[in-house]
């Protein structure tokens, strides 16, 4: 393989990531330093203290006082006693002895390459291929061979060629120094994240030697006061060192798939990586279907044919051609719906964009050779015997409540597709409606028109292409705000190609709110066509006219839906406190706080359970949750623990409510859209 030079932009991200790195290194030894000579002076002070007067006054004030100092050394020195254990057991090891055929394919890459083989190769279940390393301080200072991950569910969408493409990217990683930058980064992250948030024992160390004397008190608050700073400025450490980090990872990225284009050319690469987010979709997909099998006692035998039958099936729902029995995902596909103008650099980005790394692909004129189009898993020697002990491990932790069946994949497609279709609207409205509900008219003043358009016109490419470029520009619009209240740290970003800087936000957004109005008002007349359209049919057809009332109910729904759901929007705020130590007298009033908010949910929760809307939706277990909880009122907190159980009820409550609220919306706007397609098939010679 011919040798790939590095760009100037590569080189000034690895080094402003190895400067970050020593800036942070200087930063903590000075925090060091400083605390060493705090804890010096505060024992001096306290010994002082208790030799010119002893008395048990200022032998505790003394002891206190030395504390000082040394609750806040021991804070910068915690880290070094957490200890730090990698989980693995989602993952499986192979060795050559099991997969010949595919070691064969690594040990190929890794000649031509110019790199290691790893130190060990191992089988993880989802859509994803990773390499990773056992990264621990003395990684820093030795060379730490790499492991390789490879998910089952990426073998399982992807042909030989595309698999090597991405084992060759990720041994592209393998062969970067700049991986040995990562090996610190990580560490740095590690005693950051430790400092900064794994503090749950050293808090309760505080409060136990604070409550201890009340003049142990006094230096546990100065402590904690200290404490707070050290916190804020390693938090600007961190953005600097990850900032810079990300820039590198990004670049990292591009050289790598560089690499990948120089063994199989850039298609296999460009082809998977437009594939990867439909089969990364498909696989949750299947994983949530089975969550809500879990009351069924069922699960599956081998998730994997399950999953390239979602994959194969969301590709014909939208209208993706199939190639070797696998989506061929175009540029087109993957933004279809995506009408933004707006473009920020994401500095936190760890990865470019799937289209920036196609373009870069594509811009190396690599093309493939002797293609490998037959699918991955037939590099396993017994691919369905490794799918099925990857299946079970997956399914090893769920916990069910009697004995388990597993689901034939035939039961499972019919299913799957008949919750698709309680779910979704026909294909008829080409996705008008997937992302948008019908705007509001005064049904009952709408006049008769003696010409109608063509179903075909109301629902046409234009029509839906209105209707996203709202919503992105609401997004758009929102984005902007942030920008220009702060609330988002961005100094310059680009709209329709044109630079903007914040003071330019308001006027942008006084132009986009004013591009909104209109195109809600086009969009707005569309529906009320589509309203005619419909009520001309219902009449053609001699029906009873129950189109009017359909309408009538939803945008009455419509309307009562954001008050009632507000309900739990500002719970779910109130109630972020229980996620953070919190003072117990703050916790109590917090809980004080939400009384008026929990007798609002219990009067939507009675309403929910009286109402008939709602029977279909409401499961035994939310039932009884629901009358639980409307029992009495409950208490939350007790002397100094939360009381969980009643705390666990409340929040299942909440979520029920929602999830209740939500899931009427839908059905009451899937009635109206379902009795439309019913109104076409009932006059089809009138299209």
């Amino acid at each position: 393989m011919k040798e790939i030079k590095i760009s100037q932009e590569f080189k000034t991200q690895t080094t402003r990531a190895v400067l970050s790195i020593i800036f942070f290194v200087i930063i903590y030894l000075l925090m060091l330093v400083l605390a060493v000579g705090l804890t010096a002076l505060c024992v001096y002070a306290g010994v002082m203290l208790i030799v010119i007067k002893p008395m048990i006054i200022t032998m505790a004030l003394g002891i206190g006082l030395a504390s000082l100092g040394v609750l806040v050394l021991f804070f910068l020195l915690k880290f070094i006693f957490k200890s730090h254990k990698v989980d693995r057991s989602h993952l499986t090891e192979i060795k050559k002895t099991d997969e010949q055929k595919l070691f064969k394919m690594i040990d190929d890459i890794v000649k031509e390459v110019g790199t290691n083989f790893p130190k060990k190769v191992y089988l993880s279940s989802d859509v994803n291929a990773a390499v990773f390393y056992d990264s621990s301080f003395w990684s820093m200072l030795f060379p730490i061979k790499k492991n390789l991950q490879i998910g089952l569910g990426l073998v399982n969408t992807v042909t030989q060629s595309e698999l090597k493409a991405i084992l060759s990217h990720e041994f592209g990683h393998f062969s970067q120094k700049t991986m040995k930058v990562g090996s610190y980064v990580y560490n740095v992250n590690q005693v950051i994240f430790n400092l900064l948030l794994d503090n749950e024992a050293y808090d309760d160390l505080l409060q136990k030697w604070a409550n201890a004397s009340g003049y142990f008190s006094i230096f546990v608050v100065i402590a904690f006061k200290i404490i707070e700073g050290i916190k804020w400025v390693l938090k600007q450490v961190y953005d600097v060192v990850n900032k810079s980090y990300m820039a590198l990872s990004r670049e990292m990225e591009f050289h790598a798939d560089e690499i990948a284009a120089n063994v199989t050319g850039y298609e296999p690469l460009k082809d998977s990586l437009l594939r990867l987010h439909l089969t990364d979709y498909s696989f949750n997909s299947v994983l949530s279907f089975y969550d809500k099998k879990i009351a069924d006692n069922l699960k599956s035998d081998n998730i994997y044919k399950d999953h390239l039958f979602v994959t194969n099936f969301f590709a014909k729902e939208s209208n993706i051609e199939l190639n070797n029995n696998l989506p061929q995902v175009s540029e087109k596909d993957l933004n279809k719906f995506n009408k933004s103008k707006l473009v920020i650099k994401d500095q936190w980005a760890s990865h470019p964009s799937t289209e920036e790394r196609v373009r870069m692909l594509e811009k190396t004129g690599l093309s493939q050779t002797n293609a490998n189009n037959e699918p991955a898993n037939l590099l396993f020697t017994d691919i369905e015997k490794t799918q099925i002990e990857i299946t079970q491990k997956l399914f090893t932790n769920v916990v069910y409540s009697g004995e388990c069946s597993t689901l034939p994949i035939e039961i499972f497609q019919s299913n799957f597709k008949e919750d698709y279709l309680k779910n979704t609207f026909s294909k008829v409205y080409n996705s008008y409606y997937d992302i948008k509900n019908p705007l509001f008219f005064d049904v009952q003043h709408i006049e008769h028109n003696a010409e109608h358009a063509q179903l075909e016109d109301l629902f046409s490419e234009n029509k839906v292409d209105e209707v996203y470029t709202v919503v992105s520009l609401q997004s758009d619009i929102e984005l902007i705000k942030q920008i220009s209240d702060k609330t988002l740290d961005v100094k310059t970003f680009d709209y329709e190609g044109i630079k903007y800087s914040k003071k330019d936000c308001q006027g942008l957004l006084s132009k986009l709110e004013k591009e909104v109005e209109i195109l809600n008002e086009k969009i707005r007349s569309n529906d009320i066509e589509i309203f005619r359209y419909f009520r001309s049919k219902e009449q053609k057809a001699n029906l009873n006219p129950l189109l009017e009332n359909l309408y009538i109910h939803f945008f009455n729904f419509d309307k009562e839906f954001d008050t009632k759901y507000e309900v739990y929007i500002q719970l779910s705020i109130e109630l972020q406190f229980v996620s953070y130590t919190t003072p117990f007298e703050q916790i109590r009033a917090n809980f004080n706080k939400i009384e008026p908010l929990e007798k609002r949910l219990k009067k939507g929760i009675t309403e929910i359970l009286e109402s008939q809307d709602y029977q279909a939706e409401l499961t035994k277990e939310i039932k009884e949750n629901f009358e639980l909880y409307l029992t009495k009122k409950w208490l939350y907190f007790g002397i100094d623990t939360y009381e969980e159980n009643n705390l666990q009820m409340l929040f299942s409550a909440v979520n029920s409510y929602a999830f209740l609220l939500s899931r009427r919306y839908f059905l009451t706007k899937q009635k109206l859209l379902n009795y439309q397609v019913e109104l076409i098939n009932s006059t089809p010679n009138n299209i």
